[in-house]
């Protein structure tokens, strides 16, 4: 009887549910791309402090390009400098945004020579060519007799023509320790002087020596190089050549070998350079 005015007792579990605007994970995008672009804000301010007009300019071209890129372009201002890929010849010099119209600023410092580098080449090829007939007779007689023709070569470098007078074993261009001229070397520098006055090219005057069988304290080779070297200046500029063509007269000694043995009269020459105009 006791139990019969008890209610019984209800046990509710709610379940706790929300929070997610508080412990969720969206507004964790939100933020972050808040911050991006509050860094992105002060990069650009920091940006328009730190450059100048021209780099600024250089940075809104990266993101809008006001050079137009399509086939009547010539290219040649680009990232790379570089030319056109539809064209050979003519828009790269003179089509839009071409070096010619809008040239770098190392080209515009360059200039202009005021000399044909391709006609002074062929002038100098042309005139190298006829002493080098000359000397050997290509083009018909030649000015040099046999006994001459022997001590005599010619090579053309990115100085000019080498006329090479070498002596060989018998036959010496010099008497043996001295810078005295042989009649043989004489009749060499009067033929050289007649054959080169057809042009009006400068000369360089080399000296070579061979070594000497003996080491002494005091080597002669570099003075009788030089003195052998100023010698033929001399016979050229009595044999008609103008003074004034000589440009350098310098010795080597023994240290430009012509060939393998330091001693072999080979080594013992004279170079007279037709330097390139």
């Amino acid at each position: 009887m006791s139990g019969q005015g008890v209610a019984p007792i209800i046990i509710k579990k709610k379940k706790k549910s929300g929070g997610d605007g508080h412990h969720g994970g969206a507004w964790k995008v939100a933020y972050a791309d808040f911050v991006t672009a509050m860094m992105a804000f002060f990069m650009l301010m920091w940006l328009l402090n730190a450059t100048t007009e021209k780099q600024r300019k250089g940075l809104a071209d990266y993101f809008s390009p006001t050079i137009p890129i399509s086939r009547v372009s010539g290219g040649g201002n680009g990232a790379f400098s570089g030319d056109s890929m539809f064209t050979e010849d003519i828009k790269p010099q003179s089509g839009t945004g071409a070096t010619q119209i809008n040239p770098l600023d190392a080209q515009k410092s360059r200039g202009e020579t005021g000399v044909d580098t391709d006609a002074a080449d062929q002038a100098n090829q042309e005139a190298f060519r006829a002493i080098e007939e000359a000397l050997s007779g290509r083009g018909g007689e030649s000015m040099v007799s046999q006994e001459l023709a022997e001590h005599i070569v010619t090579r053309v470098t990115d100085e000019g023509l080498i006329i090479e007078l070498f002596a060989t074993d018998g036959a010496p261009l010099f008497e043996a320790g001295r810078d005295a001229p042989t009649q043989l070397y004489r009749d060499l520098m009067r033929m050289v002087a007649r054959v080169t006055g057809v042009v009006k090219n400068n000369v360089a005057i080399n000296g070579h020596t061979r070594s000497r069988p003996l080491v002494v304290a005091n080597n002669p080779v570099w003075a009788l190089s030089s003195a052998r070297a100023d010698v033929t200046r001399q016979l050229l500029e009595s044999g008609g050549m103008k003074s004034k063509r000589v440009q350098r007269v310098t010795g080597h000694a023994d240290r430009q070998l012509a060939a393998p043995n330091p001693m072999s009269q080979r080594n013992s020459r004279v170079e007279i350079v037709l330097l390139r105009q």
